[in-house]
């Protein structure tokens, strides 16, 4: 027996002629690998677990097959980007007599498609923003059924104690004792239970939604809202979450609940139902009707877009309502074909001048718009496709009027216009664009100082850069000059000309991961 207190080297001395032996004496002839890890009284699998494996397994191949070319080819195009002399005066590829300086140097940004993020990075950093953005959406919730449970039931009057009522009535109050009428009553004082009021049950059956609001202010369009559609009763409201600090939030109503009708539009006039609420859907409210910040009243319609849905809600929903009917009537698909003809005969024009075209249109027509209501007239729109030679059959800009004017004012928004004749990045894109501006814009003020974006704007990915073809402040400096180009003031950069700068390079890049990675490259989101 060996004391724990005898000093090593006697433990040393006593095991060294064991510690001698070959290692292999003791190690079983069979391998490891040999060795039986799984239970012989387990049962075998099943026919239909067999199947689902083998059909998980040929996906598994499939995905990664897929994968392996993707990467393949991003290594081959690595240093094939369109190389631009940073000075600009001729691609690559070939001279184009329509591309001018300007061109050359924004498309100096689709070289950050051949140098992806780092997966694994953008994958933590996405994980972590999704936790954060649940976080947010429950503490919503939870916001939306203390408002409206505590309200229901403290103005219901059905709530009052026979006994209280009877008291009150014959003037039995004790002394010092408030009338009911004058009490604060909470959730956790009901006597009794309600008809009137709502409960539990019935809120929960409900569509969560994200939207955000279509405003070319940048501190409206970056207001995170959080809607909620009620089964029940049809009604909806609008949640806004708002974060001070790092640990203070709260949210407030933005849009009370309530029944609401569609503004806009061909069900003009009409309730709101289940069918209205997808991702890229418009909800139209009066702005007159709420209670809302003075920019968003500018507008007399306030539109909200649906950028996300709960499709678990959805599913349940559909299932459970014997009247939902996704209807799509023949005058939205016609109105859907006449955007699409005019969007595919801009679109081969745009393909590689885009940045150009819709930064100088967006400028072109905030000069013109004296009002500052961002609405204007036929003849503006038909002025500016001439200045800036696009060119729409005359037919085809009619139809085009008929439908956007459906107030028949002769006039139109012409965010609406420009989103309607070359159509729009899809809100996964845009996501990224509002992240980016929400980055540079920390103190939500809409407008960033030129000075902030050349501190931020970083370049060292850039494939020039790494093949040593161009600096740092040669990528940076194209950047800043095509964006100043679009700027009404050249010392800073709104969010609806920061839109309309990636909006135009958006639509010479057909996949999204690509785009995403022209905002991730030089912004770090």
């Amino acid at each position: 027996m060996y004391s724990s207190e005898r000093p090593l080297f006697l433990h040393c001395l006593l095991l060294g002629p064991w510690l001698s032996i070959p290692l292999a004496r003791y190690i079983p002839s069979s391998s490891v690998t040999d060795c039986k890890t799984v239970p012989e009284n387990l049962p075998s699998p099943r026919d239909r677990y067999k199947l689902k494996y083998r059909q998980y397994e040929a996906d598994m191949r499939e995905e990664y097959k897929q994968y392996s070319e993707r990467i393949a080819e991003k290594k081959k195009d690595h240093f094939q980007c369109p190389e631009a002399s940073v000075k600009g005066t001729q691609l690559q590829d070939g001279h184009d007599d329509d591309l001018t300086a300007l061109d050359e140097k924004a498309l100096l940004q689709q070289c950050y498609i051949s140098k992806p993020y780092t997966m694994r990075h953008s994958i933590r950093k996405s994980e972590a923003e999704d936790v954060a953005a649940e976080r947010r959406k429950q503490a919503v919730v939870e916001q939306v059924m203390v408002d409206q449970l505590s309200r229901a039931v403290i103005s219901d009057p059905e709530q009052s104690t026979r006994a209280d009522v009877y008291k009150e009535a014959h003037g039995l109050l004790g002394f010092g004792t408030a009338p009911m009428r004058c009490r604060k009553r909470t959730l956790h004082e009901t006597k009794i239970r309600t008809k009137s009021g709502l409960t539990e049950n019935m809120l929960s059956n409900k569509l969560r939604f994200d939207s955000r609001i279509i405003s070319r202010n940048g501190r409206d369009a970056c207001r995170e809202l959080i809607g909620f559609f009620f089964a029940c009763d049809r009604s909806l409201t609008v949640y806004e979450f708002r974060q001070f600090g790092k640990n203070r939030t709260n949210a407030l109503p933005f849009i009370q609940k309530g029944v609401y009708q569609h503004q806009c539009g061909q069900k003009k006039g009409k309730a709101y139902d289940l069918s209205d609420f997808y991702i890229g859907a418009n909800l139209t409210f009066r702005s007159v009707d709420h209670n809302l910040p003075e920019s968003c009243k500018q507008n007399p319609v306030l539109t909200l877009r649906v950028i996300g849905i709960d499709e678990a809600a959805v599913d349940f929903l559909k299932a459970s309502s014997v009247e939902f009917k996704q209807e799509c009537s023949k005058q939205v698909v016609d109105n859907s074909k006449v955007f699409k003809k005019i969007q595919g005969m801009l679109r081969e024009t745009l393909s590689k001048r885009g940045v150009r075209v819709l930064t100088g249109l967006g400028k072109y027509f905030r000069n013109v718009d004296k009002n500052r209501n961002g609405f204007l007239s036929q003849a503006d729109f038909k002025e500016a496709l001439k200045v800036f030679h696009l060119e729409i059959p005359e037919g085809d800009f009619v139809s085009l009027w008929l439908i956007l004017d459906d107030s028949k004012s002769d006039k139109v928004d012409f965010g609406e216009f420009t989103r309607a004749i070359f159509g729009e990045m899809n809100e996964y894109r845009k996501s990224f664009v509002r992240k980016a501006y929400m980055k540079l814009d920390f103190n939500k003020t809409g407008s960033v100082p030129m000075v902030d974006i050349r501190k931020c704007y970083c370049a060292k990915k850039h494939p020039l850069v790494l093949a040593g073809k161009a600096t740092e402040e040669d990528i940076k400096s194209s950047f800043l000059e095509t964006l100043g180009e679009s700027c009404s003031n050249p010392n800073e950069v709104s969010y609806s000309e920061f839109e309309d700068y990636y909006e135009g390079l958006s639509i010479g890049i057909m996949d999204d991961e690509d785009f995403v990675n022209i905002l991730r490259n030089p912004w770090g989101i």
